[in-house]
């Protein structure tokens, strides 16, 4: 596999050597309010060269670790069942070559792709889920496959108590009163963190981040903004202690750079990718 042309700032390894891989995810068709995620991973690649390699939060700089970029995905649009497939197909070779996928999304239905891939390897998969929303629905207007519905179909695959939701503040009653059943639910921020790290140690994680679960005031660039978020600061600490866990793969997705012209919420994706892979990276 040949390196992209255009890379994420510090992630330049050979194929062969690397340890962490990223990919854009570009597909955007589920969406149910404004569109314009396909656009988020080409638009943090080039606009990671506005901020250093170096983490002070962390003390790392990326050009310590092995990663590689592997570029966009040519996904269909109007096809959600085939992109899914094609989103496990890719993630499957990554995981058999040994590498750690980190995807970037596009809409939040990609995730499932990914999930259904890092299962096929680690059983006993276990799922925290940063958002603002609970996507739990069965369906969204009667579409199953939706990023209204993809931690629903997440839990389909896993089962009751292996999925763990902080900052959700949006939902329909219903998505609630089913999440109290079947997944451990943290509404508006992320109190219990640390108690879900210390139950979940030793096991495989899947960590998916959900950009809207950051306050608009502070990520306007996204397609379903809903007030009352968390702070960059909140997040970035408590990615920082997820990765304490056995990540076996992860995504960020939810960007949306048209809704923001002064380019800031895409400034911050940059910097929270940064951080996340420094804080995966062996």
């Amino acid at each position: 596999m040949n390196r992209n042309i255009s890379t994420f700032i510090g992630c330049d390894a050979e194929y062969r050597d690397a340890k962490t891989v990223i990919f854009g995810a570009p597909f955007d068709s589920t969406t149910s309010y404004r569109p314009g995620t396909r656009f988020a991973s080409r638009a943090i690649r080039n606009e990671s060269y506005g901020i250093e390699t170096f983490s002070p939060y962390q003390d790392k700089a990326l050009e310590d670790y092995k990663i590689f970029d592997g570029g966009e995905l040519d996904l269909c649009f109007g096809n959600p069942a085939r992109v899914l497939d094609e989103i496990e197909d890719f993630t499957l070779k990554l995981l058999k070559d040994d590498k750690l996928p980190v995807m970037i999304g596009g809409e939040h239905l990609v995730t499932l792709g990914g999930v259904r891939a890092v299962r096929q390897k680690h059983h006993g998969l276990h799922i925290i889920h940063f958002d603002a929303h609970a996507d739990v629905r069965n369906d969204y207007m009667g579409e199953t496959l939706s990023h209204a519905t993809v931690i629903r179909r997440c839990w389909e695959l896993l089962g009751d108590g292996k999925i763990y939701q902080f900052g959700i503040r949006s939902g329909e009653k219903s998505e609630f009163e089913w999440a109290k059943g079947h997944t451990y639910l943290q509404k508006f921020n992320f109190l219990g963190l640390e108690q879900a790290v210390e139950a979940l140690k030793g096991k495989p994680v899947y960590l998916t981040i959900d950009l809207d679960v950051l306050d608009p005031s502070v990520f306007p660039g996204t397609g379903t903004p809903e007030a009352g978020g968390v702070s960059f600061t909140e997040l970035l600490n408590a990615i920082i202690k997820v990765s304490e866990l056995n990540i076996v793969g992860c995504d960020m997705n939810e960007l949306s750079p048209p809704y923001d012209q002064s380019g800031s919420s895409t400034a911050a994706a940059c910097k929270l990718l940064r951080e996340l892979l420094l804080a995966i990276s062996a």
